[in-house]
């Protein structure tokens, strides 16, 4: 279970649009520099994007990307879905089950209920978490991401 390059940028790309005050949005050649990622990456990453629906080409050729709705209606929980998906979901224990066909834990598994505790509580974190929230300094967004935490210990 980890975050994965394409998660990392993917969510960089959309940050940098999202902070953009420019009406026809970052090109693919823009965001490439101001990333550091390669152009061919940036295409295939915003393609993904786009087909999800969180993001909106503009015609022409100073066209570029917008967001597809404001940022505060993005949570970083849809980002990571249109990316690649969950860090555990009911697929994971099929897809680790070792030399044998069915997992020697599928029926009484603690580990499975630790996975699964885990992806909630990060689900109910990222369920809050927006682009928004994501285009503040890192202070701000820190104290911002404090907060969610405290409501959620309480």
């Amino acid at each position: 279970m980890k975050i994965t390059a394409q998660d990392e940028y993917g969510l960089r790309i959309l940050v940098r649009i999202a902070k953009c005050k420019i009406n026809t949005g970052l090109s693919i050649p823009q965001l490439s520099e101001l990333e550091g990622l390669s152009q061919p990456n940036v295409s295939k990453l915003t393609r993904i994007l786009r087909i999800e629906g969180l993001i909106n080409s503009t015609k022409g050729h100073v066209g570029g990307y917008v967001l597809a709705k404001p940022a505060a209606d993005i949570t970083v929980s849809d980002v990571l879905k249109a990316l690649g998906g969950r860090l555990f979901d009911e697929e994971f224990c099929a897809n680790h089950v070792g030399v044998l066909k069915l997992c020697t834990n599928s029926i009484d598994c603690s580990i499975r209920s630790l996975w699964s505790m885990v992806q909630s509580t990060i689900d109910k974190l990222l369920d809050k978490v927006t682009l928004a929230d994501l285009s503040n300094s890192e202070q701000e967004a820190t104290f911002t991401f404090q907060s969610f935490l405290k409501e959620n210990i309480n």
